[in-house]
């Protein structure tokens, strides 16, 4: 069974969680997800002790088979079952309202969430905000807090925020418990001063990103660019790997992963996953499983122990890189290329 962490004080995460976006009806751009096969597959990460899962309200449809995965786990659990998991979903506003925001709308949707759960409670919400200009973003995370307050949320957690508006909650009390970066091989934005201030104060980073959408694979290894994107994350992390220094780069950084993964008896993706979860602050790496094909290697990732010569060589390749550079999620909002693919206004 996998060795929980403590996110904050009294709270207990996996070190792998499950990711939920590869389950969204608006995620694969030609795959048709079969839900009854997804309920059993959640099911079955649960009780092989990938027992966190991550989603959110604006995931077509996810929220409702996670609260089905919930039934079907009560079956053998009985009223329990809701102890054996932790929650963690969003609050993601439409982009269209951020200048015209209600405050009622935060409670709006947590409570559209934990019905479509089935829960009284969940256990963390993460906040994103899609434009800094509209600066209600404090107003929102207030009522977050006062959702805790009432016993809705358990921890408020934020997604997709920089060094400058994380310093600005907690200097306003609204310090979150955690948050949800992208953060990879491919893109070490938060390595140097969110890193900083979330261990100051004590606030956990949790990471997508770490497979690349499925790029950090053997399959790429000695092939050509590939044409056609079959994924929202096929496209997402083509830009990344643009940023990063290109095809020819990564493939460099494919063979030295391909070469300790088989030293560690296992693949690519695991070792990449492995050497973001040993990266300072960082409590978990969200995995996007859409079935169980990886669920033996997912749970390896946190014992993988990386000698000094296999760090040296994935940083002679690192050093290489060009990037992302910038604050964290700048591209995402501010570059058209990157800001295009994302869905703003699922709400």
């Amino acid at each position: 069974m996998m060795k929980k962490r403590e996110l904050v004080p009294g709270y207990f995460i996996s070190p792998v969680i499950k990711g939920g976006w590869q389950l969204s009806s608006g995620h694969s751009l030609n795959q048709k997800i079969e839900n009854d096969q997804a309920i059993s597959d959640t099911v079955s990460f649960i009780n092989a002790g990938i027992s966190t899962l991550d989603f959110g309200d604006i995931y077509t449809g996810v929220e409702e088979l996670i609260g089905k995965a919930l039934e079907n786990l009560k079956k053998s659990h009985g009223e329990s079952a809701r102890d054996l998991v932790q929650l963690h979903t969003k609050y993601v506003p439409n982009s269209t309202v951020l200048d015209t925001f209600d405050r009622s709308d935060v409670a709006t949707i947590v409570n559209r969430s934990l019905q479509r759960l089935g829960v009284s409670q969940v256990d963390l919400v993460q906040f994103h905000w899609w434009r800094y200009e509209a600066r209600n973003y404090l107003a929102a995370m207030e009522e977050l807090f006062h959702l805790k307050n009432a016993g809705k949320i358990r921890h408020v957690g934020i997604t997709n925020f920089d060094v400058e508006r994380l310093e600005e909650m907690i200097d306003a009390g609204l310090k979150p418990a955690s948050i949800q970066l992208q953060y990879s091989l491919l893109d070490r934005r938060p390595a140097s001063d969110m890193t900083e201030i979330c261990l100051k104060h004590g606030i956990g980073i949790l990471c997508y990103g770490t497979v690349a959408g499925g790029f950090f694979s053997e399959k790429y290894l000695g092939k050509p660019e590939p044409g056609e994107a079959e994924t929202r994350s096929n496209v997402k992390y083509r830009l990344i790997i643009e940023e990063f220094g290109g095809w020819s780069l990564f493939q460099q950084l494919l063979k030295v992963l391909s070469d300790i993964a088989k030293t560690h008896g296992t693949d690519i993706g695991t070792i990449a996953s492995a050497w973001t979860l040993n990266q300072p602050a960082v409590k978990a790496v969200i995995v996007g499983a859409r079935n169980l094909s990886h669920q033996k290697s997912n749970l390896h990732i946190p014992e993988i122990l990386f000698s000094e010569s296999e760090l040296s060589s994935i940083d002679e390749v690192l050093a290489q890189s060009t990037g992302p550079t910038g604050p964290v999620y700048y591209l995402e909002r501010y570059s058209e290329k990157h800001s295009s693919i994302m869905h703003t206004n699922n709400n």
